[in-house]
């Protein structure tokens, strides 16, 4: 499947520009850390999901993706832009350097819980896509997030295209 023809199915989702811009003004991550600055070369960056250059500036910041509280709210470190960047556009389909394995895809309902049933491994060099697929079609998931397989960072949420977002 390309890119293209995905991209009606589900929007990808980076850590929302609104709130990078909150940490920014207040010098204050969600966990109440101050960005750091961080050489993070050839890591993904969760503000525009491409992987970062050595020219590129970049904090590590700690950040939830679920907004509710639950026992399934993770709060982990993410690299982003020290600065505002263009971002993501949700509905350009994958992102093509952060959309291959070794990824874990967790998939959650809208209240926030984890569907124990709705978690796929995605081997390295493997594309995301058709593991995403089959999750997306599971009844009641809300959104499926994709974390790095080792360091089970957070990279990215994806929602089915006809979701609204809360």
């Amino acid at each position: 499947m390309t890119t293209t023809a995905r991209a009606a199915t589900f929007t990808v989702h980076a850590i929302p520009a609104e709130e990078l811009e909150r940490v920014r003004r207040r010098g204050r991550d969600v966990a109440g850390n101050e960005p750091t600055p961080f050489g993070a070369a050839g890591s993904p960056l969760r503000c525009c999901l491409r992987r970062a250059t050595a020219a590129d500036e970049v904090v590590l910041i700690s950040h939830a993706p679920l907004r509710e509280r639950s026992p399934w709210r993770e709060v982990g470190p993410v690299f982003v832009h020290a600065r505002a960047c263009p971002g993501y556009d949700e509905r350009a389909g994958l992102p093509p350097e952060v959309r291959t394995g070794p990824r874990v895809l967790r998939g959650y309902r809208a209240d926030g819980s984890l569907d124990y049933d709705a978690i796929r491994t995605v081997g390295a060099g493997e594309d995301i896509g058709p593991a995403l697929d089959e999750l997306l079609a599971v009844p009641g998931l809300r959104e499926v997030h994709v974390r790095a397989a080792v360091e089970q960072c957070f990279t990215y949420l994806v929602r089915p295209a006809s979701a609204v977002d809360g």
